[in-house]
């Protein structure tokens, strides 16, 4: 054998191109004990501190009296049918003041967002718009809204008190949307837009067939947050006389001096907040990942 014929296979064995890809690592097996004892320890440690949390309210020296007053069972059989009809009408102005907002503050993020001289009036216009009802409390928008404009009895328009609260809400909530909606515009890379002039297309062809479906895509996450705050906040129409499920149940306690109309309130406001906030959840750690696989 000569050396050529003995330095070739040690050559082929050096050159990673001739080698081949290397073997893919060896797949392990599920091991119970590292996917147990973390889950263990998060069980153990939440039952301790709730366990301890419940021991420190019902060792308190007034807990009897107070677990009556806002745990009865009996009053809140007899409050539930009333206060679950004020809840259908907090979850009736929901979705409606939902759907005006997400509309009303896309109008206003794309005034915004238009870069043209002539367009700065508007601009301004809703810079000014969202600097005021972005400061101004919503619960005092909807008193002055809910109280003041039906005592002026314009011709044309509604007196009525609901009407006009969700009017307050959904010009209070469209000052925040519409900042989320503008944050999502800008993150648009500038490279977009020349690409979408280059085509020849329109400021207002760039926003809608461009800009505006990376930006919406990009805030799904933040606007369900706002979606899970409007929910809550409907109930702030309580204040000017709505029937809704806060309303009605102030009314049964101040009838039966009982709180627990409250709780019952309060349980139908989270079977409806939770669901939505793990939904945010899910959307938030899918956008992270989205983004993470397109930086890598």
């Amino acid at each position: 054998m000569t050396d050529s014929n003995v330095a070739a296979p040690q050559a082929a064995a050096n050159d990673p191109a001739r080698r081949g890809p290397p073997p893919p690592p060896p797949r392990r097996g599920f091991n119970w004990k590292e996917a147990m004892i973390p889950a263990a320890i998060g069980g153990i440690s939440v039952v301790v501190v709730f366990g301890l949390i419940a021991w420190v309210v019902t060792s308190a020296e007034q807990w009897a009296r107070i677990k009556l007053q806002f745990f009865s069972i009996d009053a809140m059989i007899a409050a539930f049918p009333r206060v679950l009809q004020g809840f259908w009408v907090n979850m009736q102005v929901w979705l409606t003041v939902l759907a005006c907002v997400l509309l009303w503050a896309l109008v206003l993020a794309v005034v915004r967002s238009l870069r043209a001289p002539w367009f700065a009036p508007f601009r301004l216009m809703v810079v000014i718009y969202i600097d005021i009802f972005r400061g101004v409390p919503v619960l005092l928008l909807v008193l002055l809204f809910g109280f003041g404009i039906p005592a002026l009895n314009l011709p044309g328009l509604p007196n009525s008190g609901l009407f006009w609260g969700a009017v307050a809400m959904v010009l209070s909530y469209a000052a925040y949307v519409a900042e989320i909606y503008r944050s999502g515009i800008d993150a648009v890379h500038e490279g977009q837009r020349a690409a979408a002039k280059s085509l020849g297309l329109s400021e207002w062809q760039t926003l809608r067939y461009a800009i505006l479906p990376q930006a919406l895509r990009n805030v799904v996450p933040a606007l369900m947050n706002i979606v899970v705050a409007l929910q809550k906040d409907v109930a702030l129409l309580s204040v000017i006389g709505v029937r809704d499920a806060v309303r009605e149940a102030q009314i049964y306690t101040a009838s039966t001096f009982n709180y627990s109309s409250l709780i019952v309130a309060a349980g139908l406001f989270l079977l409806a907040t939770i669901p939505m906030a793990r939904l945010a959840d899910y959307l938030t750690r899918r956008d992270r990942e989205r983004r993470l696989q397109i930086a890598g």
